[in-house]
């Protein structure tokens, strides 16, 4: 496979202490799988109040500060100080492999593709049944629509740029926002944007631990309403933390 590609791998991270060193080993134990060293690992301190940034650095990543906190946000600060050709956006209590990595290089060196994403699978597999049945309904979505999860997505640096990055006006669903704004630019410069299905990007169920069946409901409803993913305060579901209590699963 050529090596002549160069990729950052972007982590947007608010309050991970308990789950960032994981991920950042995985990452570069992925990387040395393959053989590769042509990339470069950036974590987006979203103004976090814990140890976040000391354990982005001892991973060795380079950190950058975002002080508003804002998933899209974070990403688009990471993004805009990356080097790469392609970026790689992974969020910080998932974690990578040799395989889904092996499978985002083979379409980047074809130059057929501009992005992509991956099917979803939760750590533990054991969760409730409301989030098994939510996750089944999200990965056939993100199959038939072609749409990347947050939790896994890459592109090529020149299309984040082009469209303007990932769209700030949102606090959640920006993800598809990017998405479709990456399959239009595809179409225009004839590339595609795929998921990929033969691997998975494994992410924390820790949503089930920090919030009951009916909460998740409630906040599914919540978002339906106009304007919700532009309200910080209607979408807790992703930026409340757990206390620091709670144990990574």
């Amino acid at each position: 496979m050529p090596s002549d590609i160069t990729i950052s791998v972007l982590v947007p991270a608010y309050n991970e202490e308990s789950r960032l060193a994981r991920l950042l080993a995985s990452v570069h134990s992925s990387f040395a799988v393959l053989g590769r060293k042509d990339y470069e690992l950036i974590v987006c301190n979203n103004n976090s109040t814990d140890s976040t940034a000391t354990i982005a650095q001892a991973g060795g990543a380079r950190v950058v500060f975002e002080s508003h906190n804002q998933i899209a946000r974070a990403r688009n600060t990471a993004a805009s100080v990356a080097t790469g050709q392609w970026l790689i956006f992974i969020d910080a209590d998932s974690q990578m492999t040799p395989g889904l990595l092996q499978e985002t290089l083979k379409r980047m060196v074809t130059g057929k593709y501009c992005g992509g994403g991956a099917v979803v699978a939760m750590n533990p597999a054991k969760t409730p049944f409301a989030m098994r049945i939510g996750l089944w309904l999200w990965n056939c979505i993100s199959r038939v629509c072609c749409w990347a999860a947050g939790s896994y997505i890459f592109c090529l640096q020149k299309a984040w740029k082009e469209i303007g990055g990932f769209d700030e006006k949102y606090y959640a669903s920006e993800e598809i926002a990017f998405s479709r704004g990456l399959k239009r630019w595809g179409r225009r410069h004839n590339m595609n944007f795929s998921i990929i299905t033969n691997q998975t990007i494994t992410t924390s169920s820790r949503k089930a631990k920090q919030f009951s069946t009916w909460q998740m409901i409630h906040q599914i409803m919540l978002c339906c309403l106009p304007g919700s993913l532009q309200r910080r305060d209607r979408c807790k579901f992703w930026y409340e933390r757990a206390p620091k209590a709670h144990k990574p699963d």
